[in-house]
């Protein structure tokens, strides 16, 4: 899975399972373009990964994708692989929801990506162009706790995903999603339950999940790797679990 002399985009990609995907396709041959809000953590973040260019947007914000695209023409005309990470799962709980957290999900969760895929789109290559989103398993199935607002808009993000992938496809550019489990890392939710509650969680994980462990970032990223390259190369429009066997 070699992608020398490729050109990826990732969002989000500062820190978290964003930065493993960066390290990951840097890793192969990649020249990433790194992409988040928060400068100090990027620029961090990019001195740490060969071959990166840290670029600062709010993917939420139109006018700042449209300055985005201006500093991107700088160092590439082209880009062979999109990666739309940028998402939160921080919401209400089930039934506490207000109408300001849907807005906030669906911004977050799927305009996220759908703004970046409609302002880059152009520059997407039609010589087997690949996007790859970072969805949820909330979006695919009933997940019990999850916010309802954040199960609506990565579901909302999945059908994107399925309705568009035909109409990309007449421009040689495939479009897939990965949809993550339970991941754990530094910083991550379930670092947080895990220090809260551990019996808890250790519970959780030997009745809802076939594997009874949590995913790393490594396998997210690798998933991210595939779906970028030429082995995946038959694959659009597929919503791809990586979630230790926990829907069946």
């Amino acid at each position: 899975m070699n992608l020398n002399g490729k050109v990826a985009m990732i969002t989000g990609a500062s820190s978290g399972i964003g930065y493993g995907i960066t390290k990951k396709l840097s890793s192969k041959g990649c020249k990433v373009l790194m992409v988040s809000k928060t400068k100090k953590k990027l620029e961090k973040s990019a001195n740490e990964i060969p071959n990166s260019i840290p670029l600062i947007a709010d993917v939420t914000s139109i006018k700042h994708l449209k300055k985005l695209k201006k500093m991107l023409r700088t160092h590439t005309d082209n880009i062979d692989i999109l990666v739309c990470n940028v998402g939160s799962g921080s919401s209400a709980p089930p039934g506490k929801e207000k109408i300001s957290d849907w807005h906030k999900m669906l911004d977050i969760n799927l305009f996220s990506s759908i703004n970046v895929i409609s302002e880059f789109k152009d520059l997407i290559s039609k010589k087997g162009g690949s996007i790859v989103c970072i969805s949820s398993i909330c979006g695919i199935d009933f997940i019990p706790g999850a916010p309802i607002p954040y199960s609506v808009s990565k579901a909302a993000l999945n059908h994107y995903i399925k309705t568009s992938a035909r109409e990309f496809a007449t421009e040689n550019i495939r479009i897939n999603a990965v949809a993550p489990g339970n991941i754990l890392f530094q910083g991550s939710t379930w670092e947080k339950k895990l220090i809260k509650n551990k019996r808890l969680v250790r519970k959780m994980l030997n009745e809802n999940v076939s594997l009874k462990k949590f995913g790393s970032i490594e396998d997210v990223a690798s998933m991210v790797l595939f779906l970028s390259c030429e082995n995946s190369k038959f694959i659009t429009g597929s919503i791809i679990p990586v979630d230790g066997g926990q829907l069946r």
